[in-house]
């Protein structure tokens, strides 16, 4: 059995490997869906059966991934969005009364949008805007989407959402720090949300993943000699987490970083300092640091 996998969940991978899956049928919203995990997300959950509801922020994009799914006899529509337009009324508001009323019904919701931000704190005193664009992305654009969409799926008595976030939360890693905060505040909403939810059979996911190799972390020159997933591996967890529904997905280094931040603290910070000076930030993080 796999680590974040439920004994129903094992029971139909093992003993019914040919089950459909239970996405078939299913309609799935997926943010960020124009490149990347989103991307990829997408393109699996469409083959397993499902209607996928493309959500990105520019209009070719999502256009574009509709066409891939269609092709191959997927089912899939594509919305334009802002997922930082919060207000009362604003561009979130309006893509969840728009898919209600197209498609009735979400079943499953991919908060997959997100914004990552490598940068010292030594570069980082006169960009407070940093921390107000990551957490605008990263946690009010999605809690907006969620609560849009909680309702109904209360209502029904069925739903599912996946975060997906970083395994930054638990290693508190250094020049992250308005990243891993915007990811971690989604991370702990969602757990609290999901207990008040959990009766009307309406469950959260929060998927911590390591590197995965993006466009998002393709900026930053030192990632990109290190060993990391592609989006299509990351895509699989994300499917397997929709399917599943476990309360959280980790790696084995990050659960053994957030024992170690609790059991020897200063230890911890210890190490991931010297970790830090060894790791200088990026020459695009300098240049822009360098920006308005």
């Amino acid at each position: 059995m796999l680590l974040f996998e439920t004994p129903k969940a094992w029971a139909r991978r093992v003993l019914r490997p040919a089950a459909p899956s239970p996405l078939a049928g299913r309609t799935v919203l997926v943010t960020g869906a124009s490149s990347g995990i989103g991307e990829a997300t997408a393109v699996a959950v469409a083959a397993r059966g499902a209607t996928v509801l493309l959500v990105a922020r520019r209009a070719d994009e999502p256009a574009r991934v509709r066409e891939r799914i269609e092709a191959s006899g997927g089912r899939a529509a594509a919305y334009v969005c802002d997922l930082t337009d919060v207000a009362d009324g604003g561009a979130v508001d309006l893509l969840v009364k728009r898919v209600l009323d197209e498609h009735g019904a979400v079943d499953y919701l991919v908060n997959n949008a997100g914004r990552s931000i490598r940068r010292s704190l030594s570069l980082s005193y006169d960009r407070f805007h940093d921390v107000e664009r990551s957490m605008a992305i990263n946690f009010l654009g999605p809690v907006r989407l969620t609560l849009g969409l909680l309702p109904s799926m209360r209502e029904r008595r069925f739903g599912h959402v996946v975060n997906v976030v970083t395994w930054g939360v638990q290693m508190k890693a250094p020049k992250f720090t308005a990243y891993i905060a915007s990811k971690t505040a989604l991370d702990v909403w969602s757990r609290a949300a999901g207990r008040e939810t959990y009766g009307d059979n309406v469950t959260f996911t929060n998927v911590r993943f390591a590197l995965v190799h993006t466009p998002m972390s393709a900026p930053t020159e030192a990632y990109r000699r290190l060993p990391g997933r592609s989006p299509e591996e990351a895509a699989a967890t994300v499917v397997r987490a929709l399917e599943d529904r476990p309360v959280t997905v980790s790696t084995l280094p990050g659960r053994v970083g957030e024992v170690l931040n609790l059991v020897a603290p200063r230890l911890s910070d210890a190490a991931f300092h010297r970790l830090d000076r060894r790791m200088p930030d990026s020459r695009a993080a300098q240049a822009s640091a360098r920006k308005p």
